[in-house]
């Protein structure tokens, strides 16, 4: 920031220091944040304004700070998912694949968990687990078994799935985002070590639960008799939706050659599929429709990341985030590995306590402010990788950890197989520290040796 900019926020904001106003504004907004008790949008859209009426930002500066990519990014696949979940695709491979191990509980267990971890790659994890689980409770209704180990695979594999893609999970799509990144520089980088840790976590709970699950030949039978073509509700939708959804994942790979942001390309798809969702409706059903698809986006989600990105430009503005920059490298001592090997620890430990998104969203700023002093961007590629690698494995370490664990765990609820807050450290625990320990090990051999 130049010292034009700083003068003239230092000025506005009443006398107030605004690096000690904006850490105050930010502070409150995720402890408001962690207690839950308001809606995370309302927050964040709150802790914007507020930093707009302290001075620290303007209205145009507020609207500079929002990464609109994002945004585009994430309306784009929330539509096209959506739309593309009314075929019943996604519960027709969910089915198939359990049909396929014969509905054997070991089988099913390691097969839902690749099917998720698949699934969450190339969509995105919460969306994966709200597709998933139902047909879980479907399919272990049917073979009298408890879901409860199935459950928990589940939410691991879809956070470990999550990372392997700029799409799976939302730190990637702000670290994608923020350093335009291409949908293949994160496959290049990330889907080795993904793969390696699914194998693990597979080995590991196939041990634990998998071999010593049993059902009768009757149970499994009345699972082999599921026709998995029912799921299908509507043929045509199947097509236009698998047609489009290919088109812009080839997109999102050729992006760096199309030199077209991956907003853009989602945004295209989303408004071509709605274009074939809608095509030869009357007028009003057309309508209806597109209002429909509209309201699958998750705009909650939408409006917090929003919000959020103008509280994080506010310290930014401020000269906080420049500041802290300085102060990791002295911690540091200006090396690379341990910058990267702090960052992956210190984002999964945070992830386990709060909300990966806000964490990220203000690493970001931060760890660019370092750059210049630390060789440039490619030489602090690995401490990005790290932040990615740090945030996605830590969503695996509590129940409140990332989104779709909490959903998993409200649907088991509601079908009478809660998953406790503290019977579920017992599980996530180990396989955070497990995970991220791999993902170290890994950043070491692949950027340090």
């Amino acid at each position: 920031m130049d010292a034009e900019g700083l003068t003239h926020v230092s000025k506005a904001v009443f006398g107030l220091d605004p690096k000690i106003l904006s850490t105050a504004i930010l502070v409150i907004s995720y402890i408001i944040l962690f207690t839950e008790k308001l809606n995370r949008a309302v927050v964040a859209l709150m802790g914007a304004a507020i930093m707009i009426f302290a001075g620290i930002l303007t209205q145009e500066t507020a609207i500079a700070g929002i990464d609109f990519n994002t945004l585009a990014l994430l309306i784009g696949m929330m539509t096209i998912v959506g739309i593309a979940e009314k075929s019943g695709m996604f519960q027709y491979v969910a089915v198939w694949s359990a049909k396929k191990v014969k509905a054997s509980p070991r089988g099913l267990l390691i097969v839902l968990a690749v099917v998720t971890a698949v699934f969450s790659a190339l969509l995105d994890n919460v969306t994966t687990v709200l597709l998933v689980a139902p047909v879980t409770f479907q399919i272990t209704r049917k073979l009298k078994i408890n879901p409860y180990p199935f459950l928990i695979v589940e939410i691991f594999a879809s956070n470990i799935g999550g990372t392997a893609t700029l799409i799976g999970d939302p730190p990637n799509i702000l670290i994608g985002s923020a350093l335009k990144l291409t949908f293949m520089d994160f496959v290049n980088e990330l889907t080795p070590v993904v793969a390696v840790t699914m194998i693990v976590l597979v080995f590991a709970f196939d041990l634990i639960w998998g071999r010593h699950m049993q059902t009768s030949d009757k149970n499994r039978q009345a699972v082999m008799k599921i026709n998995e073509k029912d799921t299908i509700t509507d043929s045509v939708l199947l097509v236009k939706s698998l047609a489009v959804l290919t088109a812009v994942i080839i997109g999102f790979m050729a992006a760096e050659h199309l030199h077209i942001a991956n907003g853009t390309i989602a945004i295209f798809g989303a408004s071509v599929l709605l274009l074939l969702y809608t095509w030869g409706s009357p007028h009003d059903e057309r309508d209806h429709k597109i209002e429909e698809a509209f309201g699958l986006v998750d705009w909650t989600t939408i409006f917090f990341f929003a919000g959020l990105f103008a509280i994080v430009y506010g310290l930014e503005e401020a000269g906080v985030l420049s500041l802290l920059g300085t102060k990791f490298i002295e911690i540091t001592d200006g090396s690379i590995e341990k910058a990267a090997m702090i960052v992956v620890w210190l984002s999964a430990f945070v992830s386990t306590a709060i909300d990966n998104i806000p964490f990220v969203a203000t690493m970001i700023p931060m760890i660019k402010s370092m750059e210049e002093s630390m060789g440039g961007r490619e030489a602090m590629m690995p401490v990005w990788w790290a932040l990615s690698l740090g945030a996605c494995f830590g969503g695996n370490g509590s129940l409140i950890a990332a989104s779709a664990n909490v959903i998993v765990a409200g649907m088991a609820q509601r079908e009478g197989h809660p998953i406790h807050f503290m019977k579920f450290l017992i599980w996530s625990i180990p396989t955070m520290l497990i995970s991220v320990g791999i993902a170290a090990l890994y950043l070491h051999i692949r950027h340090f040796m």
